[in-house]
């Protein structure tokens, strides 16, 4: 499961909320749920960010390569994803986050 905080930052003279997730996932399984992890509406990608603009709102996500996670010899390949929104409700952007956890999660076992 991602882990994170959530904080407020001001942006362009706007309110953003963001959350930020460090998760051991690699890009390409990132880029793979993605789409239906935001409701497949058609997002916009500008290298390692990804956003959607519509009716005065927006949200965000940068994604940030870290170092992997190294447990003996098993590496795991981690980034930092930031969510910012910005005109969202609070109950949008908690069902917005649920909803990316719910395809972001990982199980173990």
């Amino acid at each position: 499961m991602p882990s994170g905080h959530r904080s407020r930052v001001a942006e362009d003279n706007m309110e953003e909320i963001a959350h930020t997730w460090d998760m051991t996932i690699l890009r390409e399984e990132f880029l793979h749920f993605l789409p239906t992890a935001v409701g497949q509406v058609a997002f916009e990608t500008n290298g390692n960010q990804f956003y959607f603009k519509q009716a005065g709102r927006c949200w965000r996500i940068s994604l940030e390569p870290m170092s992997d996670l190294r447990i003996g010899s098993l590496c795991l390949s981690r980034h930092r994803a930031r969510f910012s929104f910005s005109g969202y409700s609070k109950e949008e952007i908690a069902a917005f986050m649920a909803r990316c956890e719910l395809y972001f999660r990982r199980g173990g076992g």
